[in-house]
């Protein structure tokens, strides 16, 4: 078949069941008479399915068997670039509601963090958490409500703290799927929790992820600041430590943005540099609370002050500076290429920008295919590509669609 991928049975099911309505695990394990779990192990090549059960696997999954056999290439679908339907309604209260016993405060900690893992570095970040969320929304706030009336005040605030670690993989993937409206409710529920948690590192983060819808909204660039900056003085008081120093750094880097956003470049770069760098300095590359923060994505900050400032000589230099391989968060390598790929660009050096726009596309095809920025790089290379390098082009955007 020319649309059956060439990938293993394993992925060829995983393959067919999001094609065909990105049904539930459980809703396919279940109809094929088998645990959700033991699917789970078939679509990660750890288990092979006998012959009948992959005939049933097959009709249940609408496709010949003969598909999750082939090894033909699978035609290139489109991303949605739009928040999941069941992510909203979960979001709204109308995704499927939870009765009886919570699930307990470890079982959601182990369930964030591996969304969490998968949205910082899958290269089919959007598909693949939301599967993963739309339970995972329900079940969290089933347990909210199940703790918030209990006597057991551990367990109630270790299951706010999960609340609060959720909300904020929420805010990134809505603000990433143009619901900003969704993700900036999820920020105050993120606000919320941490609050009744009285966790004031996790407040912070809320603070952090506020921060960013904010400076997603046109003309919002100053009320983020304000935002950061009022964080900032709230951790005033919280004992030193270096989760308290990555959060300061987090939100100097929000006032960053908002200066550079404002074209007060100077300010920007000195904010970086004095205030920024050395928290930077102290806590080295981490990930605490998501937010990437070290010495690595403050450099990358510097990047995007001289992007935004059209400095692209500059810009250049500072890349050749940094190694962002080792990140954990594929977004971030996304990021600063994308970036890169801009200050070539401004210069109109044409092959460079086709280099690293492909560089972009095998990072993250998702990414790309939401991005403004790199669709209208593309765009603009179509207008005036080269009859050496045209080609490539006209086949990166009909795989964007936008050809």
């Amino acid at each position: 078949m020319a649309d059956s991928p060439k990938l293993p049975i394993g992925a060829r099911v995983r393959y067919y069941r999001r094609k065909h309505g990105n049904r539930s695990q459980a809703a396919i394990a279940g109809l094929c008479g088998i645990t959700e779990r033991y699917l789970s192990l078939i679509e990660t090549g750890k288990r092979t399915p006998s012959p009948d059960l992959l005939a049933r696997l097959a009709a249940e999954l609408d496709v010949p068997l003969a598909a999750l056999l082939s090894t033909d290439a699978p035609s290139k679908s489109s991303a949605s670039l739009t928040t999941a339907p069941d992510i909203a309604r979960a979001l709204t209260g109308y995704g499927a509601s939870r009765a009886g016993p919570a699930a307990t405060p470890a079982d959601l900690r182990e369930r964030i963090e591996h969304a969490w893992g998968t949205w910082q570095s899958s290269e089919e970040r959007f598909t693949d958490v939301e599967e993963l969320l739309p339970p995972l929304i329900a079940d969290v706030e089933h347990a909210v409500r199940f703790y918030r009336t209990g006597s057991d005040a551990m367990t109630r605030r270790e299951v706010l703290c999960a609340a609060a670690d959720l909300y904020g993989l929420l805010r990134s993937y809505c603000r990433r799927t143009g619901r900003l409206d969704l993700a900036l409710m999820v920020a105050d529920r993120q606000r919320r929790a941490a609050e009744d948690a009285d966790d004031p590192i996790r407040l912070a983060a809320a603070h952090w992820n506020l921060g960013h819808c904010l400076l997603s909204q046109e003309g919002g660039a100053e009320e983020a600041g304000e935002v950061a900056r009022l964080a900032t003085e709230q951790l005033r008081d919280v004992p030193d430590s270096d989760e308290k120093a990555a959060m300061e750094g987090a939100l100097e880097l929000v006032q960053v943005v908002a200066d550079a956003q404002r074209k007060h470049w100077w300010d920007a770069r000195e904010r970086l540099a004095n205030r920024a760098a050395p928290l930077g300095k102290r806590v080295g590359n981490s990930n605490i609370q998501w937010t990437v923060f070290g010495p690595t994505n403050i450099h990358l900050h510097a990047l995007s002050i001289e992007m935004l400032a059209g400095e692209s000589a500059e810009g250049l230099r500072l890349a050749d500076e940094v190694d962002v391989s080792h990140l954990p968060s594929r977004e971030r390598q996304f990021t600063f290429t994308l970036e890169l790929a801009r200050c070539y660009d401004l210069r109109r050096e044409d092959a460079a920008v086709l280099v690293h726009l492909l560089d972009l596309e095998k990072l993250s095809p998702e990414d790309m295919a939401r991005s403004s920025l790199a669709t209208d790089m593309v765009t603009g290379l179509l207008r005036r590509a080269r009859p050496t390098y045209r080609r490539q082009v006209a086949d990166l955007a009909l795989r964007l669609g936008l050809a």
